[in-house]
C-alpha cells in the first residue's frame, strides 16, 4: 500500500507545524513542493532529511505522470505548499484531482491511501483574529488582475456576508482604493499583514480609513496580504 499525504506546514513561523506533520514528512520516500528550496529551509529547522521533488503551477503532465507511477510503485508521497494549507489557491488541487481520477480503483481496493495532515492556513488564521462574523463567508482566494474586478467589488459592497481574499503587495493600494470606491460606509475592512511573521499587523477600520492608514505608512505596504471585508455591526451583540 502506499500513502498520499497532504501537508500543511507554517505560513510564517516554522514553529507553527503539527507533530503529525513533521512525522509524516520524516516517513515519506519523497515530498512534492513547489519550490525546493522554501521547503528544504523548514526541513532543515526540524531535522529532515527526506528527498523533495517540485511540483508547481508551471509543471507539465509528464510530472503528473511521474507521481502516479511512484504511487504504484508503493511510495508514500507527501504535498505540501510554500506556505499553508495545499489546494487553497495553489496548483495541489489540480494533483490530488488527478491522483484522485486515475487511481480511482486502488483507492477503493486500499492499495492507495489519501490521507489530510491539517495544519496553518493564512485564511482561518486571518478570521481568527478578524473579530469578523464567520457563520457564512465567501473565499475569493486571489482577485482577477483585470477581466471580472469590478463585479466582484460590487458584490462585495451588496451583500451582507464575509467576504475574505489574498492580495499582493504590488496590488494592495490599489485593492484598497476600490473598496473605498465601492463599500458603504456600515462596511469594515480588516486587513491582515504579515500572519505569524515578525512585523505581523492586522488594522480594521472603515476602508477610507484602512486605506489611508497604509497610504501615510508606505513602509508598511509589504508582505503577504489577507484582505476581509464585513458588515460592521454584523454579529456584535447590545
Amino acid at each position: 500500500m502506499s500513502t498520499f499525504s497532504v501537508v500543511g506546514t507554517p505560513i510564517g513561523n516554522l514553529e507553527d507545524i503539527t507533530l503529525r506533520a513533521l512525522k509524516t514528512l520524516a516517513a515519506a520516500d519523497l515530498i512534492l513542493c513547489e519550490d525546493t528550496r522554501t521547503t528544504k529551509r523548514l526541513l532543515d529547522r526540524h531535522g529532515i532529511k527526506t528527498k523533495t521533488l517540485s511540483y508547481h503551477a508551471h509543471s507539465d503532465l509528464s510530472r503528473r505522470t511521474e507521481i502516479i507511477n511512484l504511487l504504484k510503485e508503493g511510495k508514500n508521497l507527501a504535498l505540501v505548499t510554500d506556505a499553508g494549507t495545499p489546494g487553497i489557491s495553489d496548483p495541489g488541487s489540480e494533483l490530488v484531482a488527478t491522483v484522485r481520477t486515475q487511481m480511482a480503483d486502488e483507492i477503493k481496493s486500499g492499495l492507495l491511501k489519501m490521507e489530510a495532515i491539517p495544519g496553518p492556513s493564512a485564511l482561518t488564521a486571518a478570521l481568527s483574529v478578524a473579530g469578523a462574523p464567520v457563520s457564512e463567508f465567501v473565499f475569493l482566494g486571489f482577485l482577477p488582475h483585470k477581466k471580472g474586478r469590478e463585479t466582484i467589488f460590487n458584490e462585495i459592497a451588496g451583500h451582507e456576508r464575509t467576504y475574505l481574499f489574498y492580495e499582493s503587495t504590488h496590488r494592495i493600494m490599489k485593492t484598497l482604493d476600490s473598496l473605498v470606491e465601492h463599500c458603504p460606509t456600515d462596511k469594515k475592512v480588516t486587513v491582515c499583514r504579515e500572519l505569524t511573521k515578525i512585523f505581523e499587523e492586522v488594522v480594521s477600520a472603515s476602508p477610507e480609513e484602512v486605506r489611508d492608514h497604509f497610504k501615510n505608512n508606505p513602509e508598511k505596504v509589504k508582505g503577504e496580504f489577507v484582505v476581509i471585508v464585513s458588515d460592521f455591526r454584523a454579529g456584535v451583540s447590545e
